[in-house]
């Protein structure tokens, strides 16, 4: 792994202050993305990391070839102020875009009974009253967590609206585990809207807003030089980031991963039983690779027998129709995502991790990969030349049936007798 960069500024003005601040002039801020006043930075979300002495770690979006001094403001629910020094990291991954992931770490004895933190640009005690405060989460540690398993889906934007494909891959990691899905929505389109809202309110899903359109010129893909824009791929390496730190404490794994992938256990029921294998084989292990295969949507299986009528006006991609897998080529390797243990891991990227506590390991193959539908990666392979794999299938009955409440819930499917 290439290292971080780190990037330290220290008040050689203002060592550690106190001061108070009264309740109506530090605003506490709701929204999931806010810029540091005087500057061309952005800051998301604030959490103690209990890892690092109990610093408050701020997930921010920095621009790295503008970067200036920043400074700590750090309060208690009494109004109890302290001003100290402020540490950047900028995430090593930034893909060439001007604007990248990027932690504000803030240093002090008593951080761990702030409440809520400010980023300024500016020493003087007399501005800080006008700074917008993020509210500071994962106060305490917890030896049980709310939830086994989480996915983080990174980004929604440019009006998704793959409603088919987004239902099945929910109702799936239903059927493997997972009791909670995190996702950062920037736009998707009305159906997929109408989706959302009904898993909300079934209590799987957590929507964020993720408005980093309003803010910066979003890229659409990973590469600059290709795709321009601002920041790759609509802030994937601060959504991913955050969504560990925001689960640090609530779920004992977290899953990573795009919206069109399933990371899908081959030898065992479900994703308890698989780490539960993977752990008592490898106690040491805090970060599990898991190898993507391509099922390319252009490539129908033939029988037809999922391409049921009760779907054809739902839009999207139905995956149960797509059996047929790429075979892996020989000079290039798989792709691959993770399940992590959030406690374990510093800071993500998208296929490695650069800063981890503990060791890695890469699942083989035959016990679990990544089903991912999508177009096709080697083009010219005829339907012979594929490969066929019906694990999806394993689900079907169950799975069909809660997909059809789930769409007839979310008035997207008319009910039927």
């Amino acid at each position: 792994c290439r290292s971080v960069i780190f990037l330290g500024f220290l008040i050689s003005l203002l060592p550690e202050q106190q001061l108070a601040i009264s309740s109506e002039t530090s605003r506490i801020t709701s929204n999931s993305i806010t810029s540091i006043k005087h500057s061309k930075h952005l800051i998301v979300s604030a959490f103690i990391d209990h890892r690092i002495n109990k610093a408050i770690r701020v997930i921010s979006i920095i621009r790295w070839d503008s970067l200036q001094p920043f400074y700590c403001i750090y309060c208690n629910d009494d109004n109890n102020c302290q001003t100290a020094e402020a540490e950047v990291q900028i995430h090593v991954d930034h893909f060439g875009f001007p604007f990248g992931a990027s932690d504000v770490l803030c240093h002090g004895a008593h951080t761990q009974s702030a409440t809520r933190v400010a980023i300024s640009t500016s020493a003087k005690i007399s501005e800080i009253h006008n700074e917008d405060f993020l509210p500071i989460k994962n106060e305490k540690t917890h030896e049980s967590f709310m939830f086994n398993f989480t996915v983080c889906i990174s980004s929604l934007f440019d009006s998704y609206n793959n409603v088919l494909q987004f239902a099945q891959t929910v109702e799936i990691y239903k059927l493997l585990g997972v009791q909670h899905i995190v996702i950062y929505n920037t736009s998707c389109g009305p159906d997929l809207e109408k989706l959302l809202q009904h898993y909300k309110r079934e209590g799987i899903l957590e929507i964020v807003p993720w408005p980093i359109d309003h803010f910066l010129n979003p890229s659409k893909g990973w590469d600059f030089m290709y795709h321009g824009g601002e920041i790759q791929y609509y802030g994937q390496l601060v959504t991913l980031n955050e969504c560990i730190y925001r689960n640090m404490y609530q779920s004992k794994y977290v899953l990573l991963n795009d919206i069109d992938e399933i990371i899908m256990p081959y030898k065992h029921a479900n994703l308890q039983l698989l780490m539960e294998d993977l752990q008592q084989q490898h106690k040491d292990m805090g970060v599990f690779f898991i190898e993507s295969h391509f099922f390319p949507k252009t490539q129908f299986e033939e029988s037809g027998r999922f391409s049921r009528p009760e779907w054809r006006n739902i839009p999207g991609v139905n995956i149960m129709e797509h059996i047929y897998r790429e075979p892996d080529r020989k000079d290039l390797d798989n792709p691959r995502k993770m399940i992590i243990n959030p406690r374990t891991v510093v800071q993500t990227s998208v296929h490695y991790v650069p800063q981890k506590y503990g060791d890695v390991f890469f699942v083989p193959f035959d016990v679990c990969r990544i089903v991912h539908v999508r177009s096709p990666r080697q083009g010219t392979l005829t339907k012979d030349q594929l490969v066929v794999d019906k694990r999806v299938w394993d689900f079907a009955s169950e799975l069909i049936s809660n997909i059809d409440k789930t769409l007839q819930a979310s008035g997207l499917m008319e009910i039927t007798d």
